[in-house]
C-alpha cells in the first residue's frame, strides 16, 4: 500500500513556499525546473514499463506542475482532508505526469514509480482511487471527470466548504457529448468553484482533432454553454497559475491551455504517433539528454 513520503513531503513544502514568494521570473524558473524533473521521470518510467502515454504526458506535464506547485490548497500528507482542493485528471490514460507529480509531491516515495504498470502494482495505467493517494476518481473512459467534478464542485456547495474543483481533460475527449452535459449542469448550477482545463495539443489517437471532429471555435462553444473562458500558452507556468485564479463572473471557468504533445522532446512534439508508442532504448537517452538536468 502506498503512504505518504514525509521526507518528500517537506520538501515539497518547502519548494511551495519558495514559489510563493518568489519574484516572477525566479517562479517561472522554479517551476520550469521542476517540469523538467517531471519529464525526465515520464521518460524513465514508460521506457521501463514498455507502455504508456508519452505524447499526451509531456503535453499536460505543466499544467499538473503549475497545479500542484502552485495553486491546490492541498496536504500530501492527509490526502482525504475534508477542505482540500480537488484535482481530476480525466484523460486518465496520462496517468504517468500524474503519478510523477504526486510522488514528487509526497503523496507516496518516488521510488515507486519504477513500478509504474508493473506486474501487481498500485500505479495502473489508469489511476485508480483505492491504489493511489491523492487521486480523487478513476478515469480511463474518456468523458468521465467532468461530470464527476461537477458532482464534487456542487457538493462543496451544498456543504458550505470553501475548497475548488479543478479537472484536467484532453481536448480529443472534448467531443464527448457528457461534458457538454456536464458544461450545461455547472452553468445552471452557478458552479464557480469549478476549473475545466482543456490540454489543447490538437492531436487525438490517430489524426488531429480537427480533422476528426472539429472543436473550433472551441472559446466560443465554451462560452455558449456558460463558462468563464480564459486561453493561455500551457507551456508558459505563469500564465497557467494566473488562469486558475478564481472565477470573477460567478460561472464555472474554462482554460484552453494551449500545449504542444510531446513537448520537450523534439522528435515526439506534435507527432501523432507518440500518442502511445515507446521509445527505444537510443531514444530514451536522446530524449533525457534534450531534456537536460533538473538543477
Amino acid at each position: 500500500m502506498l503512504v505518504a513520503d514525509e521526507i518528500q513531503v517537506a520538501e515539497w513544502r518547502a519548494f511551495r513556499e519558495r514559489v510563493a514568494g518568489a519574484a516572477p521570473d525566479e517562479r517561472a524558473a522554479l517551476l520550469r525546473q521542476n517540469a523538467t524533473r517531471i519529464r525526465r521521470s515520464i521518460i524513465e518510467m514508460i521506457s521501463t514499463a514498455r507502455q504508456g502515454h508519452v505524447g499526451g504526458d509531456l503535453s499536460v506535464t505543466d499544467i499538473l506542475t503549475a497545479l500542484y506547485g502552485a495553486v491546490l490548497r492541498i496536504d500530501p500528507a492527509d490526502p482525504h482532508r475534508r477542505d482540500r482542493d480537488r484535482l481530476i485528471l480525466s484523460k486518465g490514460h496520462c496517468a504517468a505526469a500524474l503519478y510523477s507529480t504526486l510522488a514528487f509531491a509526497g503523496y507516496f516515495p518516488p521510488s515507486a514509480l519504477g513500478r509504474f504498470m508493473g506486474p501487481f502494482s498500485p500505479l495502473n495505467g489508469h489511476p485508480n482511487r483505492t491504489k493511489v493517494p491523492g487521486v480523487e476518481t478513476n478515469t480511463g473512459p474518456l468523458g468521465h471527470g467532468l461530470p464527476v467534478a461537477v458532482g464534487e464542485a456542487k457538493g462543496a456547495k451544498i456543504l458550505g466548504l470553501g475548497y475548488r474543483v479543478f479537472v484536467v481533460l484532453g481536448d480529443g475527449e472534448m467531443q464527448e457529448g457528457s461534458n457538454w452535459e456536464a458544461l450545461m449542469s455547472a452553468s445552471h448550477h452557478r458552479l464557480d468553484n469549478l476549473t475545466a482545463v482543456i490540454d489543447r495539443n490538437r492531436l487525438q489517437q490517430g489524426a488531429r482533432t480537427e480533422e476528426t471532429n472539429g472543436l473550433d471555435p472551441l472559446d466560443q462553444r465554451l462560452a455558449a454553454f456558460g463558462c468563464e473562458v480564459r486561453s493561455v500558452d500551457g507551456h508558459d507556468h505563469l500564465q497557467l497559475v494566473s488562469a486558475f485564479t478564481p472565477s470573477t463572473t460567478g460561472r464555472p471557468v474554462a482554460v484552453i491551455a494551449n500545449t504542444i504533445k510531446g513537448k520537450g522532446v523534439s522528435f515526439m512534439e506534435d507527432r501523432v504517433e507518440w500518442h502511445h508508442k515507446v521509445p527505444d532504448p537510443d531514444q530514451v537517452t536522446a530524449a533525457l539528454a534534450e531534456l537536460g538536468e533538473t538543477a
